[in-house]
């Protein structure tokens, strides 16, 4: 029986820095989620189109990818705390400025720039690179269990963003949001997070330190590859860099596309706001479920093998979605949004343990911030060319079928990149 380490709760430590990753990945993309009944609401105060309006959201990504690079690699060289602490009392000046907002102009710096400059640094940048030392066994259950927060970031803030835009405004809600932001999330990375597992005395998986920490990611007890010594040249060498890449940018412009106007074509639809903000909080606690059920999944059968089942889930989804118009069926926000949180939980937790499998090593941070670039790049054109579709045909059915394709093709290039293949190779 294998002996493990505990720290004075009882529990590996690792496990801690699990939940710290899971709050913290809750409010960055409730946050970000957020932005869809801040969109509504802005769009009845102010004369904007919905394309340039919309495009806030993609110039929060734009910065997003040029950010989530440089944040990756001064983990590597910094630690978390000196990088993620500043993060977050820039994202809460960012939440105060959105509220004196009375021009595009003036949302596109503060939202655009400023929060996502923030909220990158409570993304899942920073919190890939630390869960891949303190794990590899239960990499994928951890990376899971992590990213589960997305969906319950989703599931409480867009609801509560709605609810007190109603009551209040949308300007004190950005204060609001704000003052959650350091009230919570600031004292407990300052108290609990911690780089690496031998900052404390500890190995990864809690093992002891004449146990062996090699396993494959199917969790059998075979030794896993040896650890490469990546440079950014030889990731930009391999076809496997570029094919993971791909499959990031495709699947994010596919799920931008649906989270960013999903509310508002909803709403066109007849159905209540309120009504609408809990769909979207429904489809983030189901994709939480599903994260961490996708993680250990994947420790099993493979991440290709996961990853292309819910592929198929999400694109079952936005089918449901794209019928409710033409057919004037609503029962199908139903299957929508159930198939659609299943489908999205299985992104996150595959991008993270795909990318540690196929390059972790001492430039992680680096290159892990170049995936989620990818991410930037996606989510920013996604968020655009929906808004610009309906302004040009009046209709959302064009942009929903072309989440449908990217789909599709964001699951074959799963394939191509190969994690699972990887490790038989090197093992």
């Amino acid at each position: 029986m294998k002996v493990r380490v505990t720290d004075c709760w009882g529990i590996y430590y690792g496990w801690i820095i699990v939940a710290v990753a899971l709050i913290s990945m809750a409010f960055w993309f409730g946050i970000r989620s957020s932005f869809s009944v801040f969109y509504v609401a802005l769009l009845e105060d102010f004369p904007w189109s919905r394309g340039a309006t919309a495009g806030v959201q993609s110039m929060a990504f734009i910065t997003y990818t040029i950010c989530a690079p440089l944040v990756g690699g001064l983990i590597d060289r910094l630690g978390p705390r000196r990088i993620i602490g500043p993060g977050i009392l820039l994202l809460v000046l960012g939440l105060i400025l959105c509220c004196s907002v009375r021009t595009l102009l003036q949302f596109y710096l503060f939202y655009g720039v400023i929060v996502s400059a923030g909220v990158t640094c409570i993304s899942i940048v920073p919190y890939s690179a630390i869960l891949a030392h303190w794990f590899a066994k239960k990499r994928g259950l951890a990376s899971g269990i992590a990213v589960s927060g997305m969906g319950v970031g989703t599931f409480f803030l867009v609801p509560l963003s709605q609810y007190f835009i109603e009551l209040w405004g949308w300007r004190i809600t950005f204060v609001g949001l704000g003052g959650l932001v350091l009230i919570i999330l600031f004292p407990l990375v300052v108290i609990f997070l911690r780089h690496r597992p031998q900052e404390l005395g500890l190995m990864p998986d809690g093992l002891r330190g004449d146990e062996d920490l090699n396993y494959s990611f199917s969790g059998s007890m075979e030794p896993e590859r040896p650890e490469m010594d990546w440079t950014f040249k030889k990731a930009l060498e391999a076809k496997s860099f570029w094919a993971l890449l791909g499959l990031i940018l495709f699947a994010m412009i596919g799920v931008f596309i649906v989270l960013v106007h999903h509310v508002k074509f909803l709403v066109d639809t007849g159905i209540d706001k309120m009504t609408v903000a809990m769909v979207f909080g429904l489809i983030g606690i189901i994709s939480s479920g599903f994260r961490v059920l996708w993680g250990w999944l994947s420790d099993r059968i493979g991440r290709e093998l996961a990853y292309t089942m819910g592929m198929l889930c999400i694109c079952i989804g936005v089918c449901s979605l794209l019928l409710i118009e033409p057919v004037g069926a609503r029962v199908l926000v139903y299957p929508f949004f159930v198939f659609f949180g299943i489908g999205w939980g299985v992104t996150a937790p595959m991008f993270i343990v795909a990318a540690a499998d196929l390059f972790k090593g001492r430039i992680f941070g680096l290159i892990y911030g170049i995936m989620e670039g990818g991410v930037g790049i996606g989510a920013a054109f996604g968020a655009w060319v929906a808004g610009y579709i309906f302004d040009r045909a009046h209709s959302y059915q064009w942009a929903f079928t072309l989440a449908l394709a990217v789909f599709v093709l964001s699951g074959l290039l799963m394939w191509v990149a190969a994690p699972g293949k990887a490790n038989q190779k090197n093992a």
